[in-house]
């Protein structure tokens, strides 16, 4: 007999067998599925993992596309999901060493979803009614050690009921709601998978009420006026004081009066200076939109990068709302070991000789684990992205114990001709934290020459500048996740997927996101029809009682009744407008595919359209005259490809955007013979000459193959002749 730890992945049954063994832990496996023998004192344990849910919700009895549904129930998500079948061994290896087990430890991630996820696996597949409850925020091994000597003596049943309350809330929203939306437009003759929930509805309705307030928007002009001098030969910018003027007439007076003018004169001046605090340690959020704003990194692929540090052993756990950072880490601990690492050596000891560690931490907190933190622990052949997201939080955690920083503003008011300019300045004196947090500091510095009141100021030019007001900004992946977190809905772990989602069903497009026909027409439908899908407060209000289920002050099954009479209700309302609900849909659905599929005007016939379309081997680009025009253009297959809205400036060709995972999406022109994919100047001359056999390169990735010249729908790079077995490819540069 022996106790049975079950962990969430297999990597963190290795960390925790790792940890726990006496020795070296004994390595076997079940249908493939690996396990671990470990001797701990006295005590024989085998640890063995999940690979995340391996139960799912679904439908009791499947009868048809019926809707509302409520009868549901725990299932295998091996027999529901074609994705999942390849969980069934690892269910498998667990029931069997559940066998021989007498005492049963969960040792899966802490929060609602790990409670869940334990839970089911005691339940379901051990028999269990309970278990024993690790509770940790760190794979290292003092973490794990302390955890498991410290363990509970039972699950987190707070925890355990929220989660589970939550899977069945977004259950039966998600799949009564989506199948009304299809339901509709399969009663118009059309098709389209569509989907809402209790979280999207609303997350979609704030990017089209956006969308509206940036078509709505009526640009207002306003003139300001610039003056360009110079003092000492250093150049100065300064703005007239008035800023905007809303009529020109008043502005053609200042330029009237200024026209001639030669020189100026300083008057006051005026400098502050203030200091500038450490940034707060980093929750998933505030992780997720720094990642977008220093590397474009989307925010669902920042915590996929996370979670695999996390496993790695090389951070915390990413899934945390906190921004608080307790002494129990260990903060000089962590400091010595990120010293003995080259790149944060200097960073590290300059902080270990303060007197005092503490940490700037931020308001925000999370009940089962603290800000995201690097362990210390040297990381060791990570990817080029783990390596920015990696720095990132090294950098962030080391500039919350670093000095404040001091800055100092500068207004100088500029006489001319009795008119007065304003020049401002932004300076750093002392750096304090930006030196921990290089190079991701991005603060604008404006240097300003010494001047006295007084001064003699050259005047080189003075402009009117025509302007007007801006729309609204669309949101991003980051700030639309931010956006959500603020307005209380979704948790920290579900808003990516959920922006994800629209992106895939065809409800939003575009780096800068957008509402398509589609997701306007949505939102715009069920406004009218059926407002209750889309209701914040609605779905705010489960989420507050979700909190109390966790506090065990609410019942699951309180909250479970209250919300089915909500949906009943909706879906009634719903019923009573299907037909004209369907209709509406469906010609939003065909308009978005239209404008998504359309390239550009067909460049050989003129007449027709360049569009988007399948076949038997993949995604192309045709005139739709076929077959009076038989114009026909390749696409990657390796590529999500999107239109560019525009046209190749050198052969007037349709553009494209190609999207590839982890890369940056790629303009090209859909012209093969493009002059513009042809590299030029002793580039051009090296390829051909390697083209040509005359020059000969030996691979230098795996010194066996010749590098050769090739070419694809993106223009010419080299490559190794051995592909597929060398992957070795080379950009050609523009060398003119």
């Amino acid at each position: 007999m022996y106790e049975l730890i079950i962990t969430e992945k297999p990597n963190a049954a290795k960390r925790i067998a790792e940890a726990l063994a006496d020795g070296k832990p004994i390595k076997e496996s079940h249908q493939s599925v690996p396990y671990y023998k470990v001797t701990r004192g006295k005590k024989d344990l085998v640890v063995a993992c999940a690979v995340g849910h391996l139960y799912g919700l679904a439908e009791k009895e499947k009868k048809g596309w019926k809707f509302p549904v409520f009868d549901i129930e725990w299932k295998p998500v091996s027999e529901t999901s074609k994705e999942s079948k390849f969980t069934k061994k690892y269910l498998d290896a667990i029931k069997k060493l559940s066998k021989n087990a007498d005492n049963f430890t969960i040792a899966t991630d802490y929060d609602q979803e790990g409670e869940v996820i334990g839970l089911n696996v005691m339940r379901y597949a051990c028999k269990q009614k309970d278990a024993n409850r690790m509770k940790f925020s760190t794979l290292t091994k003092p973490d794990l050690v302390k955890s498991y000597e410290n363990k509970m003596p039972h699950l987190d049943w707070g925890q355990a009921e929220a989660g589970e309350t939550r899977h069945s809330l977004d259950w039966i929203n998600g799949i009564n709601y989506s199948r009304a939306l299809t339901s509709a437009i399969k009663s118009t003759g059309s098709f389209k998978l569509m989907s809402t929930g209790r979280v999207q509805g609303p997350a979609l309705k704030i990017i089209v009420d956006r969308e509206k307030e940036i078509k709505a928007f009526k640009p207002i002009p306003f003139w300001q006026i610039e003056l360009i001098g110079e003092h000492n030969k250093q150049s100065i910018t300064a703005w007239h004081e008035t800023d905007k003027f809303w009529k020109k007439a008043e502005a053609d007076r200042v330029i009237e009066k200024t026209r001639n003018a030669k020189e100026a004169k300083v008057g006051s001046i005026e400098k502050k200076q203030f200091s500038q605090m450490p940034p707060f340690p980093f929750d998933l959020t505030s992780l997720q939109v720094e990642a977008y704003r220093c590397f474009n990194i989307s925010p669902k692929e920042t915590l996929s990068i996370a979670q695999e540090l996390y496993t790695s052993g090389l951070i915390s756990y990413p899934r945390t709302s906190s921004q608080q950072l307790p002494p129990a880490i260990g903060y000089e601990k962590i400091l010595n070991e990120l010293s003995e690492q080259k790149q944060y050596h200097e960073l590290a000891k300059a902080l270990l000789k303060k007197s005092k560690l503490v940490p700037n931490n931020g308001k925000k907190t999370d009940p089962a684990h603290p800000a995201i933190f690097p362990t210390g622990i040297v990381a060791k052949g990570l990817k080029e992205r783990e390596v920015k997201i990696y720095d990132l939080i090294v950098k962030r955690f080391l500039a919350t114990f670093a000095e404040h920083a001091v800055r100092e503003t500068i207004t100088v008011e500029i006489n001319c001709s009795n008119e007065i300019f304003i020049a401002k300045g932004t300076r750093t004196i002392e750096k304090g934290w930006h030196i921990y947090y290089a190079p991701y500091v991005k603060l604008e510095e404006i240097e300003l020459p010494n001047m006295n009141e007084n001064d003699k100021i050259k005047v080189n030019k003075i402009e009117l500048l025509a302007k007007e007001t801006q729309a609204p900004k669309r949101y991003t992946p980051a700030s639309i996740i931010k956006e959500l977190e603020k307005r209380s809905l979704g948790t920290k772990a579900t808003r990516s997927e959920i922006v994800d989602t629209l992106f895939n069903r065809g409800y939003v497009q575009g780096k800068a996101i957008e509402a398509t026909n589609l997701g306007i027409s949505t939102v715009e439908t069920l406004e009218k029809y059926c407002p209750k899908i889309l209701d914040e407060e609605l779905t705010r209000h489960f989420e507050i009682e979700m909190e109390k289920i966790r506090e065990m002050k609410q019942k699951k099954e309180n909250i479970l009744e209250d919300a089915k009479d909500a949906i009943t209700k909706i879906i009634a309302d719903f019923k009573k407008h299907e037909k004209q609900i369907g209709e509406e849909l469906s010609k939003a659905n065909r308009e978005t595919q239209d404008e998504m599929a359309f390239l550009g005007i067909c460049p050989v016939c003129k007449e027709g359209n360049i569009t988007m379309r399948r076949g038997k081997f993949g995604a192309f680009a045709a005139c739709n005259r076929y077959p009076d025009c038989k114009t026909i253009f390749s696409l990657p297959k390796n590529a999500f490809i999107k239109p560019a809205k525009k046209n190749c400036i050198v052969c007037s060709y349709p553009m494209v955007l190609a999207i590839k995972k982890a890369k940056q999406p790629m303009e090209f022109c859909l012209n093969q013979k493009c002059p513009s994919k042809n590299v030029e100047g002793e580039a051009g001359q090296q390829a051909k000459a390697i083209a040509k056999g005359d020059v000969k390169r030996k691979c230098p990735k795996c010194n066996e193959g010749d590098v050769v010249l090739r070419g694809s729908i993106y223009g010419k790079f080299y490559a190794c002749n051995r592909y597929p077995k060398c992957r070795f490819i080379e950009k050609l540069e523009n060398k003119a």
